[in-house]
């Protein structure tokens, strides 16, 4: 069960995308955040006026999962690919189709433009982007187009040629003139080349240029020219933060990348689609190698060699489980895409390249990019990859602390050696009407429901939880006693048997008058089982336990604390909803059972088509006569046998 207070706490404080779901797994909203812890606790605190829409999704929530990201400008174009993905119900104010920017060169041009675009064409354009900044695109192009001199025309070159004269463009220096021929289409195609080297991300030349330009012109007094620079440099910057996360050829690839420690590793991959990415998942690899080279000393003879070895030893292990998971994962996926980019190169890549394309049908690469978007790509699949197994072990140690660190507290304040399986014991009933038992088992501090018990007390009436507790111990534990024996007769192993396991310590709901019942029951077995009460203070808390006739305070801010709240607090719950399912069925009977010809088949075919008893003696003769399962004589008794007690 997914625990919202865990996963709060583990949050990174960095941007990202969170995905609400519900408890069907259907996503409910997708939001980005420059700030995942802050925002995706903001839900969940109390209401602060967010509206009746937003309550609404919020109760409905029954896990979320984030995806990091560098910055808050790729959060936004991930939220963005996501939501057009998956259309979640309650991202209303993002369902107006609206698409981010991108910057489009027109490449199957003799004489390429640079131009704004809302959307990628499969052409022979090549786009970059998305940008989150419309402004900030269009300032670029405009500041691209002024330093390269590039036409903004829509002539179609060479055709029309001198066939018009030249724009204000070509007069105030700011074209080259390509529709009067001023320039060849190799010296055009150059500075085409060096815009294309900036919005490639090489944009630091261009700003130091403009940072020059901005301070000569302060310099000289010229202000509105400074603020000229000034906010093309801003932009500048702005459209430097590319997203990473949109590929700008549009086709599909997988982005695998991991992270380990000694013990294990998690492989995170990126699902782009179409050029998008539209989701993530993380797989964990279990019987991960051991093998390893302990890191030299800095001081060690020969530590550059030495910390090369361990370098090379690292990423060999590294390529392994790259391997072995690819090889698992596309055995069993029904889609292969095109291109997998990975962090590391193995052995056998030209192999399982080959098999993957027979799989696929056509060619498929495996790549380990170096250098630029890709790179970094990856590099932020194994940045995922990380937060989740750092994220995990921090988890498994909180739930470590709140398990068998509980039950270490326990045995050491009761001064028992060791602790693995506890069992409870607890008694339900309404003035003696169906006393029930329940008995609930924790191994290692954690509930193991598939060994609960119900009992349904049997020699007891009336209202007498110490004789009903007897009962249910003493069924209990002669059961065990008997189903050992018959597997040791028939050479079978104890551990098959349901009730043959014995627990370690025995915790009863209640003080010296419970703990004494147990004692006397299991003496009269002749079983040597611990056994300690919960007890508890005027106001129905826990307060300590009662051991060895005494009772032994508790911290009740340790974990062994809140262990011992929830076994009683489960032990009563399993009990009162045993209880309550008897009393429900119990009250169904003592109605309908009375009516001559109502039997079991009867009542149940009653109950499903009016619902509810009181339904039922509302109903009119027709009414009852539409039911399949009764004739005409049945349903008379049953509006006979309503009126009669109404009068």
């Amino acid at each position: 069960m997914f625990n919202f207070e865990e996963e709060l706490k583990k949050l990174p404080k960095e941007p990202g995308v969170y995905i609400m779901r519900d408890e069907k797994d259907a996503i409910l909203y997708v939001g980005k955040a420059i700030n995942l812890h802050n925002r995706v606790r903001s839900y969940f605190r109390e209401n602060i006026g967010r509206g009746p829409a937003i309550d609404k999704m919020v109760s409905l929530i029954a896990r979320f999962e984030y995806i990091v990201t560098d910055s808050e400008l790729e959060a936004l174009v991930l939220e963005n690919n996501l939501i057009k993905e998956h259309s979640p119900k309650y991202n209303t104010l993002l369902k107006d189709d609206k698409t981010y920017p991108y910057i489009k060169v027109t490449m199957g041009e003799d004489f390429p433009r640079i131009q704004f675009s809302r959307s990628m064409k499969k052409d022979k354009s090549r786009y970059f982007g998305p940008y989150t900044s419309a402004a900030a695109v269009k300032d670029t192009i405009d500041l691209l187009n002024k330093l390269f001199c590039l036409r903004t025309c829509n002539r179609n070159l060479p055709r029309d040629i001198g066939l018009e004269r030249p724009c204000l463009n070509y007069h105030i220096k700011q074209c080259l003139g390509p529709c009067q021929g001023y320039v060849s289409k190799e010296q055009y195609r150059e500075q085409i080349a060096q815009a294309l080297e900036f919005l490639n991300g090489n944009y630091n030349m261009i700003l130091k240029d403009l940072e020059k330009k901005m301070k000569a012109a302060a310099e000289a007094l010229e202000f509105e020219e400074a603020a000229g620079y000034r906010d093309l440099y801003t932009s500048v910057k702005s459209v430097s933060q590319k997203q990473k996360i949109t590929d700008s050829v549009g086709e599909d690839k997988d982005i695998i990348a991991m992270y380990r420690d000694e013990t294990e590793a998690v492989v995170q991959v990126f699902f782009v689609r179409d050029g998008k990415l539209i989701g993530r998942e993380h797989y964990y690899m279990t019987h991960v190698s051991c093998e390893s080279i302990t890191l030299p000393a800095e001081e060690a003879p020969n530590y550059e060699q030495q910390l090369e070895a361990w370098r090379e030893e690292r990423r060999r292990i590294n390529a392994g489980i790259m391997q072995d998971f690819v090889k698992q994962f596309y055995a069993g996926t029904p889609f292969i895409p095109r291109e997998l980019m990975l962090q590391y190169d193995f052995e056998d890549s030209d192999l399982v390249e080959k098999w993957l394309s027979e799989r696929k049908g056509g060619r498929v690469h495996l790549r380990v990019p170096k250098i630029g978007s890709k790179e970094k790509l990856v590099e932020l699949a194994a940045q995922n990859a990380k937060h989740v197994l750092e994220q995990d072990k921090e988890r498994l140690k909180r739930e470590e602390g709140r398990t068998i660190g509980a039950v270490k507290e326990i045995a050491d304040l009761l001064g028992l050696e060791h602790i693995e399986r506890m069992e409870a014991f607890d008694i339900s009933n309404i003035n003696g009407f169906e006393n029930v038992g329940s008995m609930i088992v924790f191994e290692k501090g954690k509930p193991k429901s598939s060994d609960y018990r119900k009992f349904r007390i049997k020699t007891v009436s009336g209202p007498d939880d110490y004789a009903c507790m007897r009962e249910v111990l003493t069924r209990r534990f002669t059961h065990g006693l008997e189903e050992a024996k018959e597997l040791k007769e028939k050479d079978i192993d104890a551990g098959f048997g349901s009730f043959t396991k014995f627990p370690d310590l025995l915790m009863m709901d209640g003080g010296r008058g419970q703990v004494n019942i147990a004692l006397e029951v299991l003496a009269e077995l002749k079983v040597n089982i611990p056994v300690c009460g919960m007890v508890k203070d005027d106001n129905h808390r826990t307060r300590g336990l009662y051991f060895n006739n005494v009772e032994l305070p508790i911290d009740t801010h340790s974990e062994g604390f809140k262990l011992i709240t929830r076994v009683q607090d489960e032990a009563h719950r399993f009990a009162i909803e045993y209880h309550r399912s008897l009393r429900s069925k119990a009250q169904v009977k003592s109605v309908l059972d009375d009516i001559p010809g109502v039997g079991p088949a009867r009542r149940k075919a009653l109950m499903r088509h009016f619902k509810s008893l009181e339904d039922i003696k509302n109903a009119s003769l027709e009414e009852l006569e539409q039911v399949p399962e009764l004739n005409k004589k049945a349903a008379e008794e049953i509006y006979g046998f309503f009126r009669k007690k109404e009068s």
